[in-house]
């Protein structure tokens, strides 16, 4: 990894934008040349990866969940995770927040949005967002900070983010209580300027950041 590929990429961000280096497989030396470089948040995939490494690094950085939450998982996550990005459901709402109770702290999270619909994939379907929104807004460990979105596997991302935007926007206006819009996550290597476009300011970078990985799958 080139610390000064880092460097660039967060000296060209908006001062708003902020940054989650996708560590998904990455080594800790990857990583923490991240770190020595100005990255301030870590994303991960998977709850057991970002275990592991947190276990190495601890608190050196934010750590911020961007994959699917198993149920099986919560309880760690909530150890672990700073924000989490992929809330979809009441049942999952319910039980992050039931673990959080124990330990007397409030779990900022963002809706995950299924911007194209997809049935294959995570996340909450659009008209879905503000009535899930609005059965979260009681549970007192839990506050709503924004949506996230992935979007389909498509060349043109800018129309789902135009979505996920317009969601986001809507939530605004209808000051719901314990609901604070503040952060829209959106866009990965190949579409993170776009994005910060149509109004990301929490962008999800991994091969941009690290290079490629072994199977040349971006993030």
């Amino acid at each position: 990894m080139n610390q000064s590929t880092v460097t660039e990429i967060l000296n060209t961000l908006p001062s708003n934008i902020l940054l989650v280096a996708a560590a998904k497989t990455r080594t800790q030396a990857e990583i923490e040349a991240a770190i020595d470089a100005g990255v301030e948040i870590l994303g991960y995939n998977y709850v057991q990866e970002a275990e592991q490494m947190f276990a190495l690094l601890g608190r050196r950085a934010a750590w911020h969940l961007i994959g699917h939450l198993q149920r099986n998982k919560v309880k760690k996550a909530i150890d672990l995770f700073d924000m989490v990005e992929t809330i979809d459901s009441l049942p999952l709402a319910e039980l992050v927040n039931k673990e959080c109770a124990k330990l007397g702290r409030v779990m900022p999270i963002l809706i995950e949005v299924n911007s194209g619909r997809e049935s294959r994939k995570n996340g909450v379907w659009p008209e879905h967002v503000e009535p899930l929104a609005r059965q979260l807004s009681p549970l007192p460990h839990l506050q709503v900070q924004g949506l996230m979105t992935i979007g389909p596997a498509v060349e043109d991302l800018r129309p789902y983010f135009r979505v996920t935007k317009a969601l986001f926007d809507q939530l605004r206006q209808a000051k719901i209580p314990n609901i604070d819009m503040r952060y829209l996550s959106m866009g990965m290597s190949d579409s993170y300027l776009i994005a910060i476009e149509e109004g990301a300011n929490i962008v999800r970078i991994g091969t941009k950041l690290f290079g490629a990985r072994p199977s040349h799958k971006s993030a």
